[in-house]
């Protein structure tokens, strides 16, 4: 093999390698499953007032994201974002990470919230929950530049089952 064979199978590996590896953690990074990290369990009020989630990579390898965000919504206007910052979760383990809540009208929100969790746990109904959406982002940058995002937009209800459950494959 010449030296030009050589130079140009190192360019290509140096090339494909980053874009791999992004490709790679993607797919790790829509395969998390998660879960509320608390004592009390889980409630959106509690979310109000920071906490922690636990993460689980099913995937063989570790997966790497740069941010995790709850997105709230109530009647299409943004009450809050739930946001855990850059995190590594090694191959078919878990890990806790604290997050932060963030608002611009902190009282109404945590208001909205215990009566959100309170119908959700069978009370009476005061606001339509239907109008009531999250939107989960996972953010995974491809090669450490190029901004991606995974996103699934679903009811507040459907989330308060998802971040209750008990069972996660790697316990």
């Amino acid at each position: 093999m010449n030296k030009y064979s050589i130079v140009t199978t190192i360019a290509i590996l140096v090339i494909i390698l980053p874009f791999a590896y992004s490709g790679i953690n993607i797919v790790g990074a829509e395969q998390l499953q998660y879960k509320w990290s608390g004592s009390e369990g889980f409630s959106f009020f509690a979310m109000s007032n920071n906490g922690s989630i636990e993460f689980c990579n099913p995937m063989p390898y570790p997966v790497n994201f740069q941010k995790f965000q709850i997105g709230s919504f109530y009647d299409a206007k943004s009450i809050g974002t739930f946001e855990i910052d850059s995190t590594t979760v090694d191959s078919q383990s878990s890990i806790m990470k604290k997050g932060v809540f963030l608002t611009d009208d902190f009282q109404s929100t945590q208001h909205m919230f215990m009566t959100l969790d309170y119908e959700f746990d069978g009370g009476e109904v005061r606001v339509d929950p239907n109008k009531f959406i999250v939107v989960v982002s996972i953010h995974t940058p491809i090669a450490g530049i190029i901004p991606y995002s995974h996103n699934i937009q679903i009811s507040g209800f459907e989330l308060d089952q998802i971040l209750k459950n008990q069972e996660l494959s790697c316990n």
